[in-house]
């Protein structure tokens, strides 16, 4: 039995493929967006109660190995899932998609966290797009004199910003729709999440010259990685 953690585009392809070579699969997702994507196969839903909690699912369930898929943010599942990989002695793999690259064209500005991206805003413009995820809209609620376009999948809980407007939408999103979004503001706000799925906002930004706030990731506990689904696929079928 393979635990793949997350609910990413990535752990969706992975159990997907796994099971078409009748590999058995549970997918475990956090919970936190009302109307997940599902995987193939089996799937829980929740917490485990911390790392002790997690090797005890892993001994009960007798896990052979663990993706962690969790997106790049997702620092508490990957830190649980070190520590209970090694109390159990389980083979753990990340499955960490690439990092995005700024181009020539690119205007950016990294950011070391949130916090860190508020501090800069100020001086780089007085209307955002903030695309970071409603868990960390708290970091911008002190910013009075700045507007925002606030986008998430699921409606966020206060604090947020005193001024703002609210747009529900779930990627993949297109860049010409991306770039009539950004028409609207000064500046950019995203998380360094890689991959495809929300992508089209930075072309649409480097289309239009705007400066682009990029959080970077946090650091993650030391683990064999790949960086695609065929080399997941290929791990777990050589355990």
């Amino acid at each position: 039995m393979i635990l793949i953690l997350g609910g990413t585009g990535e752990a969706r392809q992975l159990a997907e493929a796994l099971e078409a070579r009748e590999v058995r699969v549970v997918s475990s997702l956090a919970g936190r967006v009302a109307r997940p994507r599902l995987p193939v196969g089996e799937v829980r839903v929740g917490g485990f109660g911390g790392p002790d909690g997690l090797a005890r699912y892993l001994r009960e369930n007798r896990i052979d190995a663990i993706v962690d898929a969790t997106h790049p943010f997702a620092e508490r599942i990957g830190a649980n899932a070190a520590k209970a990989a090694e109390a159990t002695k389980t083979p753990l793999l990340r499955l960490a998609r690439p990092g995005w690259q700024a181009g020539p064209r690119d205007v950016w500005h990294w950011a070391d966290d949130l916090a860190d991206a508020a501090r800069q805003l100020p001086g780089l413009g007085s209307r955002v797009f903030l695309t970071s995820g409603r868990q960390g809209l708290p970091a911008f609620a002190h910013l009075d004199d700045l507007w925002f376009l606030i986008r998430c999948v699921d409606p966020p809980e206060p604090p947020l910003p005193r001024h703002h407007e609210l747009l529900l939408a779930r990627g993949p999103y297109e860049v010409a729709a991306e770039r009539e979004l950004l028409g609207r503001v000064d500046v950019l706000v995203t998380k360094d999440s890689g991959g495809p799925q929300t992508s089209a906002k930075l072309t649409a930004a480097r289309e239009l010259r705007l400066p682009v706030v990029v959080v970077r990731r946090p650091a993650r506990p030391h683990a064999e990685t790949a960086e695609t689904v065929p080399e997941a696929v290929e791990w777990v079928l050589h355990r």
